[in-house]
């Protein structure tokens, strides 16, 4: 049995039929808008403007978010501005909470207008049925995460965000931090994640589907299956490679944005 699974209601066919594209990105990890990859991010963002229907930000845009009322993140003011200024132009925006971002809160919602997924979903887009997920769900045998993410990214959590002062959150995200990297090398070692991804595109072509669009990983590929024809578009990541994914005609591509595609 899959994942559990919130069905997108919108289809996303209007890219289908003006030739507008639909994007999706994930693991951005943003820390300081003088990085490289933050840079390259909002360039990013502002070419999307007028030319893409939809945006998929798959999780972990940032390296650390929880929503609270206010936002106490201003480091982040301009991603938020730029994604302001793209839903303004058009684009509708869509995103997976991942497992460095979460109960994303007002600004997302409310500044942003997107459209906000705890869970993975099942979407038609461009006429294929796709299941799209931030990813960190897929290693069913990765118990102990899915234990600490059963417990951060559940309901009465994201009610007391509401409570806690924001000091309480960079305490959080140094807690999260030295978890996430301590057992990053381990989890490596101890898995091969491509056939893990691999595995569970399996079970999902078997579900029906025509594609799986994923992040978390930092694993950048596109494989095609036929008989029946089938997509596995893993994201890779927006700090190194600087990699996101396309949908043109019904078509799934891995794509790779250059430093000199911003200037």
């Amino acid at each position: 049995m899959l994942l559990p699974l919130i069905l997108l209601t919108k289809a996303d066919s209007k890219s289908r039929i003006t030739g507008m594209r639909t994007v999706f990105i994930a693991d951005a990890h943003l820390e300081n808008p003088s990085d490289t990859n933050y840079l390259l991010l909002l360039a990013f963002l502002e070419e999307l403007q007028g030319k893409t229907e939809t945006l998929y930000i798959m999780g972990d845009l940032f390296d650390f978010w929880l929503g609270f009322p206010e936002n106490p993140f201003r480091q982040y003011d301009p991603v938020i501005e730029a994604l302001v200024l793209l839903h303004r132009s058009g684009c509708r925006i869509v995103y997976f909470e991942g497992n460095h971002d979460f109960h994303l809160g007002a600004v997302f919602r409310e500044k942003i207008k997107a459209k906000v997924h705890r869970y993975p979903a099942g979407a038609t887009i461009q006429g294929r049925r796709l299941y799209l997920c931030h990813g960190d769900q897929i290693n069913r045998s990765d118990y102990g995460y899915l234990a600490l993410r059963a417990l951060t990214h559940n309901a009465a959590v994201g009610s007391l965000v509401n409570l806690l002062p924001p000091a309480l959150a960079m305490k959080a995200r140094e807690v999260l931090q030295r978890i996430s990297k301590k057992g990053y090398a381990e989890k490596n070692a101890r898995w091969n994640h491509h056939d893990v991804i691999g595995s569970f595109a399996e079970r999902v072509r078997g579900e029906g589907y025509d594609g799986l669009v994923c992040g978390h990983f930092h694993l950048a590929m596109c494989e095609k299956y036929q008989a029946p024809d089938f997509t596995l578009l893993s994201l890779g990541d927006w700090i190194d490679s600087f990699t996101y994914g396309e949908m043109i005609d019904g078509e799934l591509f891995l794509r790779s944005y250059s430093p000199i595609d911003a200037i």
